[in-house]
């Protein structure tokens, strides 16, 4: 019988009033911006992005290599090759900072025989696209 003044002490603690907060009625978070939230970026203005990208080097922050994900990435650092025809190195990778297509980036260095790592500027968030171009100093498998 011992069980019962406990139970009678537990039913008391969870009926006091106040003790539960009321469900939120409104989000805290603006409602434009979860309007706003998954949209992306229009057609046009993407457009407008990758024609201003492609004034710079494939590989850097300003023209970032585009794939969907970190599997995207391993897919496409497994088609480079080197200017001798080897297969790169993964020497190094590591968080950039945000790239042309407002999005942030990832630093894959790769290492060929014939000189230094070459830090490669990666835009994961791309899921809709595959590059099919290489940088300069590489080149793409058949």
């Amino acid at each position: 019988m011992r069980i019962l003044p406990f139970l009678f002490g537990a039913a008391a603690l969870f009926s006091l009033p106040g003790q539960a907060a009321p469900p939120r009625i409104e989000s805290p978070v603006p409602r434009a911006t979860l309007e706003a939230f998954g949209e992306g970026s229009s057609d046009e203005a993407m457009a407008s992005a990758i024609a201003a990208a492609n004034a710079h080097p494939l590989g850097t922050l300003q023209n970032p290599i585009r794939v969907g994900g970190p599997d995207g990435a391993r897919r496409y650092v497994a088609l480079l090759r080197c200017a001798d025809g080897a297969t790169p190195g993964i020497a190094r990778e590591a968080p950039g900072s945000v790239g042309a297509f407002g999005t942030l980036t990832t630093i894959i260095s790769l290492a060929c025989r014939s000189g230094e790592p070459v830090p490669l500027v990666f835009d994961m968030y791309q899921e809709e696209y595959s590059e099919t171009r290489a940088p300069p100093g590489f080149q793409l498998a058949p």
